[in-house]
């Protein structure tokens, strides 16, 4: 099986409280992924706009860095991310990331259940 881009649905909303729209592409669904995931996206911050500082229970959020300069908030705790760079939030943890830059950020979300 295979998904062209084109087909890939895409929205633009404000995430968790945070400023700006997130543009969001959907890679896959949570039937595709056998409800062990609910959410696969390619994901683009553009400056000035983040995700809101939110936590995550009986799950884990996985950030993989495309492109870009991050700052990302690990539990209270401001860390500048770069394309290559992976994070992971789950189980009480929280976590937000800002595009304090002047280019966009681009990464890929993956959220695991239960």
């Amino acid at each position: 099986m295979y998904q062209l881009s084109a087909d890939c649905p895409r929205e633009e909303r404000q995430v968790g409280g945070g400023t700006g729209l997130v543009r969001m592409q959907v890679l896959a669904r949570a039937e595709q992924m056998y409800h062990s995931a609910r959410l696969f996206n390619h994901i683009t911050l553009d400056p000035g706009c983040s995700i809101g500082y939110h936590a995550h229970e009986h799950e884990t959020e996985f950030y993989y860095i495309l492109s870009g300069e991050a700052v990302f908030n690990d539990n209270g705790k401001e860390v500048v991310l770069h394309a290559g760079d992976v994070t992971e939030t789950g189980y009480g943890q929280s976590h937000g990331m800002e595009n304090r830059s002047t280019a966009p950020v681009e990464l890929i979300a993956l959220i695991v259940t239960e």
